[in-house]
């Protein structure tokens, strides 16, 4: 493509660096578009945005330091008018829905980067939202689910990480009738039969991480 316009200039945000040199090689290979700026983690990303004041961020989900969902909101709230496009190799929907909400304007699976990413880049530099089919599917699928409190979600990580409710209730200091409770709130929202279904439903899903 022959640039007419201004250079889109671009901050890259992942935490392998052969991921970025993926991406800096599909970014030079177009004539509207620069790399202005890589960074491996949340931190560096805030940094450099500040510097560098870059025109769209691609920015990875789980990073080590801080993870791209918290840099998008640290981001977005020094620079609301921040364009960020989240990459990710997660299809789960509870994910995309906490990265649209912390103020991303695309969500694409890094599956797809040969296929959409440039013009997802061009999509969201024009102020549209982009968001993977997929992945959209996925979110209007459980459109009117009840959302696991933060609460419910910080039991069902010490439970996916194989606690007992007794231990869960230690670490939390909280009583054992009120994990029993969380949990039975969380295999009501999920639909799960049991304590394994739910955390196998809620990591698909990205309501946790493990």
């Amino acid at each position: 493509m022959t640039s007419t316009g201004p250079i889109i200039r671009i901050l890259v945000v992942d935490d392998h660096p052969l991921l970025r040199e993926g991406l800096s090689a599909m970014i030079s290979g177009q004539s509207d578009m620069a790399l202005v700026a890589e960074a491996e983690n949340g931190e560096q990303a805030l940094q450099a945005f500040r510097h560098h004041r870059p025109d769209i961020t691609l920015m990875d989900v789980r990073m080590p330091t801080m993870g791209g969902i918290d840099a998008i909101t640290a981001i977005r709230t020094e620079f609301p008018t921040a364009r960020i496009i989240v990459l990710t190799t997660y299809e789960g929907d509870a994910q995309a829905l906490r990265a649209i909400k912390a103020g991303a304007s695309g969500y694409l699976l890094k599956s797809m980067l040969r296929k959409e990413l440039v013009e997802t880049i061009r999509s969201v530099h024009a102020g549209r939202r982009r968001i993977s089919a997929d992945i959209a599917s996925e979110m209007a699928e459980h459109m009117a689910d009840d959302e696991l409190t933060a609460r419910e979600r910080d039991v069902l990580a010490h439970v996916a990480a194989g606690n007992a409710n007794k231990e869960v209730a230690a670490r939390m200091g909280i009583s054992e009738e009120t994990v029993k409770t969380h949990m039975k709130n969380v295999l009501t929202k999920l639909g799960a039969k049991d304590r394994t279904h739910a955390v196998v439903v809620a990591l698909k899903r990205g309501i946790i991480d493990i």
